[in-house]
């Protein structure tokens, strides 16, 4: 009876150590899935940051801020209304007439020139400039640019870093207690609010520069102008019309001094009637000098 049980369990150990190494496999097996799955998981998370990174590679910079300057040269058939149409042309691209500077011909070799300079938004500067060119031939364009940019955002962290400074020297002068205190603390305030005010200037120069563009326009006439002869008749009206103009003017200087005069009167009355009283005591002073007796055989 031993025997058999003992075969018997034997028979059943090796069943049960069969179908343990039976299951091992597939344990490992299912034991390597998921490092399977994570290693074929981490490539896509791999490729999602790269993506990522080249998406932000991609992404727009900032708009340059440029202070654009422009300058054309036009040769025209007449000056005068060349510049009439300038100024339909800036008040049609809402700009503004900065100069104007005309220079007529002295001598029949002589041209008719203008400089004009104007101030138009950037974004018009190009339509500006192609309806300037309409006026005349070209005879030079050129365009330069700033970038900025740098001293914007310099201009603007001074300026914020300056107001935070304003703040905690106010916070500050709050707190103080002695006079003294409050007298310094109040000289740093005034100072750093004049650095703000300065630079808040210059800030708003500069974005005022960017926001606007210069056009420096010149204009000369295709051919020289000759002055033609005055008549006499002219010439009469003129010289008639300056000479009672100087007339006018003599005599109206006329009044005005006498005016001065009659203002001034007593004054002048006082200085005669010194020079006069003077006079008389300078004679009284004077040694009267005795005079020669004539000789009886003279």
């Amino acid at each position: 009876m031993n025997k058999p049980t003992v075969f018997i369990s034997l028979l059943l150990g090796g069943c049960i150590l069969s179908s343990c190494a039976a299951y091992a496999p597939s344990d490992s097996s299912n034991s390597t899935l998921p490092q399977n799955q994570a290693r074929e998981a981490a490539p896509p998370v791999a490729a999602d940051i790269t993506q990522q990174q080249a998406e932000a590679a991609q992404v727009p910079r900032t708009r340059p801020q440029l202070i654009k300057k422009a300058a054309i040269s036009l040769i025209v058939n007449a000056v005068d209304k060349s510049i009439d149409a300038v100024s339909q042309i800036i008040n049609k691209q809402q700009g503004d007439l900065i100069s104007l500077r005309e220079q007529q011909p002295t001598n029949d070799d002589a041209r008719h020139t203008a400089s004009v300079t104007l101030r138009i938004p950037q974004n018009l500067l190009e339509p500006t400039l192609d309806e300037l060119a309409k006026l005349g031939t070209v005879k030079s364009r050129n365009i330069t640019a700033e970038d900025v940019g740098n001293q914007l955002v310099d201009f603007q962290a001074r300026l914020n870093n300056l107001r935070k400074t304003e703040a905690n020297l106010q916070k500050i002068m709050d707190r103080a207690g002695s006079v003294r205190d409050v007298l310094s603390v109040a000289q740093e305030l005034s100072n750093t609010r004049q650095s703000i005010e300065q630079i808040d200037a210059q800030l708003k120069s500069l974005q005022n520069q960017v926001a606007y563009s210069t056009i420096t326009l010149s204009l000369e006439a295709a051919v020289s102008s000759t002055s033609p002869q005055r008549g006499v008749d002219s010439q009469i009206q003129e010289t008639w019309n300056n000479s009672t103009s100087s007339f006018g003017r003599f005599t109206v200087g006329l009044m005005k001094l006498g005016i001065w005069l009659l203002v001034y009167s007593p004054y002048l009355l006082l200085l005669i009637a010194g020079a006069y009283g003077f006079n008389r005591w300078w004679r009284h002073a004077q040694p009267v000098r005795p005079t020669p007796e004539l000789n009886d055989g003279e």
